[in-house]
């Protein structure tokens, strides 16, 4: 068991990088247009759902390739770290050559569609890797999901810093992350093992026939919207709601850190208590930190910290709990894994989707304008949104664990 656990440490760097590519650029990528090229937010957010519905058709298909990769798999991934390094230095180190939000369209594009494919990939090989481990699936999760988180904290955090040392940190951040890439691929190499020959692909139709399986993926979606609606707005919350302008990195850093230092002890009770239990109680925590969010106004940045903290430590239960279980399912109906998480990958970004496409029209409809001194009306909208809708949203989650076997 120690020779199948000794290069865990691979996919945790490897778990970092795409992490650095996913929820990090939800939060920063629309509002650096608005601010830098004076995109409307409705724009945004029509581009953000437009690559959701290119993702209803791709990530089922990019699944289907992942289940089906022989020899050369490792090259294919390769080009698909390529893919994702370059598409975001095109996104914040190349000035558009063409209108703005079509350059937007395209690099984000081939950055989420590269991430689908190392994700779906990424995901699968797990599977294969704790084949015959006791516990694999959660032990490989706090591996990999810790360093996802840890990821994210570097991502979030790193434009901020930049701007202390340099005049474009967005650019600075883009080469960087493309160097972190190049390394994190090159230490994945060897784990890259072809689709099992002996196990044919499964089609998605026998996925979705699986009652558990349909159950934890909907319960993905409902439970994953919470945290796609916090963080499209996170910067616009702490900037216009709390008058914070400065403490969005220091902020963000301390949720994601959260997440992170939390994901081990998360897979460590689920371990003695079971993952129902454990998933409950991180879902009645974030609502408590939701609630607490509504009483707050401008210059409740100390409070608002508190909440991060607590926020952030219920996010490493579900970005910890809800993959290992799936991949548990997968492991029995599903053991290429490739098509299960090509639609996990859908339903995970399809509730960023749903954050961009209504959200951020309400809040421009509103009356709400990024970096200016907005109207009070503006103001409530932004705290109803960051803080009631997801509290709702996991009361319905809630709702549908509680409804959910997952003793099968």
């Amino acid at each position: 068991m120690k020779a199948l656990a000794h290069r865990f440490p691979a996919y945790t760097g490897f778990a970092a990088v795409l992490s650095g590519a996913g929820l990090p650029i939800y939060i920063y990528a629309p509002k650096y247009y608005a601010d830098t090229y004076g995109v409307s937010l409705t724009a945004l957010g029509a581009v953000l759902f437009g690559l959701r519905l290119f993702d209803v058709v791709q990530d089922p298909v990019l699944g289907w390739i992942a289940e089906r990769l022989r020899g050369g798999k490792a090259w294919a991934v390769a080009a698909g770290a390529a893919l994702l390094a370059l598409s975001m230095i095109g996104l914040f180190a190349v000035a558009p050559p063409i209108d703005p939000v079509w350059w937007f369209g395209l690099t984000i594009t081939g950055l989420f569609s590269a991430f689908s494919f190392l994700t779906i990939n990424f995901y699968a090989q797990g599977i294969a890797k704790v084949q015959g481990m006791d516990n694999g699936h959660t032990r490989l999760a706090a591996w990999r999901e810790s360093g996802a988180l840890l990821g994210v904290c570097l991502a979030a955090v790193a434009p901020t810093l930049l701007m202390d040392v340099t005049t474009d940190p967005f650019a600075t951040f883009a080469w960087g992350f493309a160097a972190a890439t190049a390394v994190a691929a090159l230490f994945m190499w060897r784990e890259w093992t072809p689709a099992s020959t002996t196990q044919a692909p499964t089609p998605v139709r026998e996925i979705l026939a699986d009652p558990l399986a349909r159950k934890l993926l909907v319960l993905a979606l409902v439970n994953a919207t919470p945290l796609a609606v916090s963080s499209t707005l996170f910067l616009f919350y702490v900037e216009s709601r709390l008058d914070a302008p400065g403490w969005e990195g220091p902020l963000l850093v301390l949720f994601f850190m959260a997440a992170a230092l939390s994901a081990p002890l998360w897979s460590a009770l689920a371990r003695r208590f079971g993952e129902k239990p454990v998933l409950l109680a991180a879902m009645v925590l974030a609502i408590a930190a939701f609630g607490w969010t509504l009483t707050l106004g401008a210059g409740d940045t100390i409070p608002f910290a508190v909440i991060c903290v607590l926020s952030g430590a219920t996010i490493g239960a579900d970005l910890t709990l809800l993959p290992a279980l799936f991949a548990k399912r997968m492991s029995h109906i599903a053991p290429n894994g490739g098509q299960g998480f090509g639609l996990w990958s859908l339903v995970s970004k399809f509730t960023l989707a749903f954050a961009a496409v209504l959200l951020l029209p309400l809040l421009e409809g509103a009356g709400f304008e990024a970096g200016t001194q907005n109207p009070a009306e503006a103001l409530t909208m932004l705290t109803v949104l960051y803080a009631l809708v997801p509290s709702v949203l996991k009361c319905v989650a809630i709702a549908l664990l509680l409804a959910t076997k997952l003793e099968d």
